[in-house]
């Protein structure tokens, strides 16, 4: 980590604590202040409708109260010659901007909302600042507003963002009630990092390492060509294309996991893999996705990089319908989150894993359905009631982006419509292979959940 050398000089509160699994590996992307893992376009953005009128000392304080409870929004990762390490600072003030939006009518409203998400979404964050955390209100009256939460993503994951959404709104119905902020004790991410080590050799650990070393045995990511090779002199320029999918399907999808016993990651993943089959010409398919990386119960309410890297290998070879790619995808789902631990370490055993991410030719583009945590959509907290803003439609040119190659999202949204995002680097990517895969994986689903028996093209 060049771009976070420890300063020469050390304070009372400076403590050496060992990097998680997630860390180090995150390591293995750093690029510079600029680009990759610590690149100040590696964010993580949500938003958040409000509505009821909003006491803005109070938000300020309870931004600051979740800074004090959570210690990784203000934790340094560091790099000397001892290695790399994590020291915890002292609390200070998180970035609250207010601004006033216009638009008229509901409608408008909504599309005004992602827009203003959007913007914040595409704005760097140095990966030095502290805290990790910052904030935008931007409100359309008294009592209709848009919240935007921005954090450092080596600082968090999507569920730690909920987390932190779900603290700030207890945070501040105590601070409007003249209360202190929560006491309770939290698990803190330093914890985690230094259990993953004292565990790091468990008989827990050895068995499920040994399970991945059989399962990928002589197995490669499967790297989708790009439309340009990477240029080493260019810097990644991230945009993402969005999408909902129309109720019809969205609701065939669920209620064809459910016949089948499937999840609707499961059911997601196999139409993937088909679709890889098809863009690839492999028969045999990899890809990665993420899991919560929690592990125990102790670390649900924890802030933090936890999410980790799993890769779900689907050999479609001897498959000849759309409904024996499911087969094949439940199992290796199964198989995959039983023996789930630190993809470092799956990686170590299986290093030939990585070897597309060296292909200047190849992008890696990960699958996954995100998991809603917390949800607090109808809930009044504080006098407020807020609704996350997870069905997006607006697509965007410049974006957060993402260590390499390309991040594919799913969400089962409280209507129970499917929105999905796909991030890619435009240096790398046309727009139109984006909406071009978007729209045959819509094909495959469809195809697949209206009649399992479709032959494989």
């Amino acid at each position: 980590m060049s771009i976070t050398a420890a300063p020469p000089e050390a304070t009372g509160r400076d403590q050496r604590i060992p990097l998680s699994y997630n860390q180090e590996f995150l390591r293995a992307f750093d690029k510079g202040e600029t680009d990759g893992a610590f690149g100040h376009r590696h964010t993580l953005v949500c938003g958040w409708r409000v509505s009821g009128a909003i006491d803005l000392t109070a938000l300020q304080q309870a931004l600051d109260d979740v800074v004090v409870r959570h210690e990784v929004l203000r934790t340094a990762l560091l790099n000397d010659d001892d290695g790399g390490h994590q020291v915890v600072r002292a609390p200070s003030t998180v970035a609250l901007e207010i601004r006033d939006l216009d638009a008229d009518g509901e409608a408008s409203r909504d599309v005004r909302a992602e827009e203003f998400l959007n913007e914040l979404d595409a704005r760097p964050f140095n990966v030095r600042e502290l805290p990790h955390l910052r904030a935008a209100l931007g409100r359309f009256d008294a009592t209709d507003a848009v919240l935007v939460l921005a954090t450092h993503h080596t600082s968090t994951d999507a569920w730690s963002l909920q987390v932190v959404m779900r603290d700030l709104a207890a945070a501040y119905a105590a601070r409007v009630e003249g209360l202190p902020a929560e006491t309770a004790e939290v698990t803190q991410y330093q914890e985690f990092a230094r259990w993953q080590q004292d565990n790091a050799g468990s008989g827990r650990v050895d068995t499920a390492r040994a399970y991945w070393r059989e399962r990928l045995a002589g197995a490669e990511i499967t790297g989708i060509t790009s439309d340009r090779p990477r240029d080493e002199n260019l810097a990644s320029a991230y945009g993402v294309h969005r999408f909902v999918f129309d109720a019809d399907l969205s609701s065939n999808v669920i209620e064809f996991a459910k016949a089948t016993r499937s999840t609707p990651f499961m059911v997601m993943a196999a139409t993937y893999s088909a679709l890889l089959r098809e863009r690839t010409g492999a028969t045999d398919i990899v890809f990665p996705t993420f899991s919560s990386g929690r592990y125990e119960e102790r670390f649900t309410d924890s802030v933090g990089p936890f999410f980790n890297f799993v890769p779900i290998r689907i050999d479609t070879t001897g498959c000849a319908t759309l409904g024996d790619v499911l087969d094949e995808a439940r199992s290796a789902c199964v198989g995959a989150y039983q023996h789930e631990i630190p993809f470092a370490r799956i990686a170590e055993d299986s290093p030939a894993l990585l070897a597309p991410f060296a292909n200047g030719f190849l992008a890696v583009v990960a699958f996954e359905v995100l998991q809603t945590a917390f949800p607090m959509e109808g809930s009044r907290v504080g006098g407020l009631e807020f609704a996350e803003i997870r069905g997006r439609h607006l697509s965007q040119k410049v974006s957060s982006a993402i260590p390499d190659g390309g991040l594919w999202a799913m969400d089962v949204l409280p209507s129970g419509e499917l929105a999905g995002s796909l991030k890619f680097d435009h240096n790398r990517f046309d727009e139109s292979t984006a909406v071009e895969l978007v729209g045959r994986f819509r094909e495959l689903l469809d195809s697949l959940v209206a009649d399992p028996h479709t032959q494989l093209s």
